[in-house]
């Protein structure tokens, strides 16, 4: 290579260099192919391409001394060499030496900085991309990335598209340390700040995309927050000053975008977004802010903001100063600023109990005081009814809320008389008083009234789903009751037996008996059992519970009203335009009422009347709504019997295969193609199943 460097500056042969550039690069393959198991150690890839960086390294040494004596040298082949070996994917290998040595080479040398900056200019531009990423990926710290790169992506288009689109809007595989390396390195510079705002506005761009929130995974729109989080961070005020504007403008359609979706991880990443660049843009006026979940990611997500960009004298990552050595000593030499102040606190603290203490006034004599009687909850459902619709009384509204599920369910044929009217009150009912769990009292109420008379109540709350004047949360209220109330009529129970038996034989009591005839039956079994040779004893079975499944005669009442107006627009209510998060509980209603219907007659008919429902929304832009199609399928293939399958919908099922496979291939959403996956597998199970029945 030394050689070479010198010939070329004296315009040596083009043939010549290239024949030695892939003699160098590809020594480990010609080895391996001409002596194949016999190939010597320092041959193979792992141990050949370290050895590669430091032979590049001496040869960089050389240059540097010609330099320094006045001689013409170039760099040139030394450059082809590096892009080539990172294009055949070896940039891990050969970087892992070289990076080390240039960061010490150039921490306080002119001449190995303008070495190292002409190094990787002169590698072509067919390279160039394998080179810039596997520099982001070695290098500890963007201040070390801006040392040894320079003004690259200023002089060079290629490495220009690559840091500011390939990495950052093209792909999201990066990790966050890569991307603060990147973005860190373009706001290091004065003369490359230009291109981390030309960066920020295109991720705004997209950030506030409605097109991308819905294509996009969620994994991406990650990257991307992340991308603006450690923007901002580098960005100064008289810059923010100068783009509020347009900030401004990008924050409030990207708040819509994705407070908009339906994926409640897409909805957290705007809230932080948008609180973040609120927090930036609105330093002396109110600022956003929005009520979520803390969880890492969040915390994560938060911290990018508050990062400052790492010193360009230091070479570490940025979070460096979080487990540094000048930290811990420091923490360590003060070791008792907390206690200090908590005894201090301590202190004030009981001062004012004995000021408070002291005996100023005389309490009040309360011996004589008696305790309030709690308010009576109603015996009767029609006493419900009453003070639930009758004037405000908030102790005998709260006792009748939580004694109101038990009543239903004690007193089944009053419940029936009156099912329709309290199903009415409850699925109408507003919170009057403040009670920690009135959405779930009020919930276990519906369900038992539907349970109890589930064909009328049933009736009525389909019918009342496709209404008008009722808001979203009650509608999705009804698709929750309608499939807990399908999983309580399908659940078995023993005949004769519930869950309130024994509130409703309150009259039949075992009176204690006296110490010999205690547990008179399990004495007896003891010596039965002592006296019984066995020689071998099988596994004790419990023994399973049968029982009809009340669901099988109602599901029709359940699933077919649901299914047969979701196409029809109301003037507040549009299943297949705004209201599409109604539309994906739906779905998973759907799919739910199905699979508790699993061996009853309606089963065939409510699993095509499914299919058709899917076939129609399968290209649904929204991700919840194909998440919920994908359910359907699950299901449909789960509760119909096979061969009502195979006789049914044969030509359905091998057009819903296609759609399957293409599902598992391209769409962007995760869960999406893992559902797809699923059912694939189901069906290829079905497929096996029919191939070994007999014929």
């Amino acid at each position: 290579m030394w050689e070479v460097c010198q010939q070329h500056a004296q315009a040596a042969s083009p043939e010549l260099q290239e024949t030695l550039l892939n003699k160098v690069v590809c020594l480990p393959d010609h080895l391996s192919n001409k002596l194949r198991g016999e190939n010597l150690p320092i041959f193979l890839p792992q141990n050949y391409f370290p050895l590669l960086g430091t032979e590049i390294i001496q040869v960089l040494q050389r240059i540097s001394d010609s330099l320094r004596g006045g001689l013409d040298c170039s760099i040139s082949f030394v450059s082809q060499v590096l892009g080539k070996v990172c294009v055949h994917g070896r940039q891990k290998e050969i970087l892992s030496t070289l990076v080390p040595c240039l960061t010490d080479l150039t921490k306080s040398d002119c001449i190995w900085q303008r070495m190292c900056w002409r190094l990787v200019e002169c590698v072509p531009d067919r390279w160039m991309e394998a080179v810039v990423c596997g520099f982001v990926q070695a290098v500890p710290g963007a201040d070390v990335l801006s040392r040894l790169l320079g003004n690259l992506v200023v002089k060079n288009k290629k490495a220009q598209f690559v840091v500011t689109q390939k990495l950052l809007l093209l792909q999201y595989s990066c990790p966050t340390a890569m991307l603060q390396n990147v973005l860190g390195y373009l706001a290091l510079d004065n003369s490359r700040r230009f291109l981390l705002i030309k960066v920020l506005q295109e991720l705004m761009e997209t950030w506030a995309s409605s097109s991308a929130v819905k294509h996009s995974p969620v994994e991406q729109q990650l990257y991307i927050s992340k991308a603006i989080l450690i923007c901002l961070s580098h960005l100064k005020d008289v810059e923010i000053d100068s783009h509020r504007q347009e900030l401004f403008t990008c924050v409030m359609e990207g708040m819509k975008c994705h407070l908009d979706s339906n994926l409640p991880r897409i909805r957290c990443l705007g809230m932080i977004v948008a609180e973040s660049i609120s927090s930036r843009i609105n330093t002396d006026g109110p600022i956003l802010k929005f009520q979520y979940e803390e969880d890492d990611e969040t915390r994560e997500l938060k911290s990018l903001l508050t990062q400052m960009p790492s010193p360009p004298s230091v070479i570490s990552p940025p979070d460096e100063g979080k487990d540094s050595p000048s930290a811990v000593t420091e923490a360590e030499s003060k070791p008792d600023r907390k206690p200090v102040a908590a005894a201090y606190a301590v202190s004030e603290e009981g001062s004012d109990s004995e000021l408070d203490s002291d005996d100023d006034f005389i309490p009040y004599d309360m011996s004589a005081d008696k305790e309030l009687k709690k308010t009576k909850a109603p015996l009767y459902i029609r006493d419900c009814i009453e003070v639930l619709t009758g004037p405000e009384d908030v102790e005998k509204w709260e006792a009748t809320m939580r004694v109101l599920e038990t009543l239903i369910q004690r007193n089944t044929a009053a419940t029936q008389e009156v099912s329709v009217e309290l199903a009415k009150v409850l699925l109408h009912l507003e919170e009057k008083i403040y009670i920690d769990d009135f959405m779930e009292l009020r919930q276990k109420a519906l369900v038992a009234v539907t349970v109890t008379d589930p064909v009328p109540v049933a009736q009525y709350l389909t019918s009342q789903f496709y209404s008008l004047n009722y808001s979203l949360r009650q509608r999705m209220d009804i698709l929750d009751v309608l499939a807990l109330a399908a999983q309580e009529l399908s659940r078995p129970k023993a005949p004769g037996k519930s869950k309130l038996s024994s509130v409703q034989t309150p009259y039949i009591q075992i009176l204690p008996g006296s110490d010999s005839s205690k547990d008179w039956r399990r004495i007896v079994d003891e010596r039965i059992r002592s006296k019984t040779r066995r020689f071998a004893k099988g596994q004790s079975q419990v023994e399973l519970v049968c029982a009809p499944n009340k669901f099988s005669s109602v599901a029709g009442h359940f699933f077919f009203p649901l299914i047969q107006n979701f196409d029809r627009p109301l003037v507040t209510f549009d299943l297949l335009g705004d209201d599409h998060f109604v539309l994906g509980r739906l779905a998973h209603t759907l799919a739910i009422l199905l699979y508790f219907a699993v061996n009853t007659v309606a089963a065939a008919a409510m699993g095509k009347a499914l299919l058709e429902f899917v076939w129609a929304l399968r290209f649904h832009t929204d991700s919840y709504v194909r998440q919920g199609l994908l359910s359907c399928v699950s299901s449909m293939l789960l509760s119909v019997p096979s061969d009502r399958l195979l006789e049914d919908v044969i030509e359905e099922l091998v057009e819903t295969q296609a759609w399957l496979a293409d599902v598992a291939e391209k769409d962007p959403d995760g869960d999406c193609r893992r559902l797809a996956l699923q059912n694939l597998l189901l069906m290829e199970n079905l497929k096996t199943k029919l191939e070994a029945a007999p014929s």
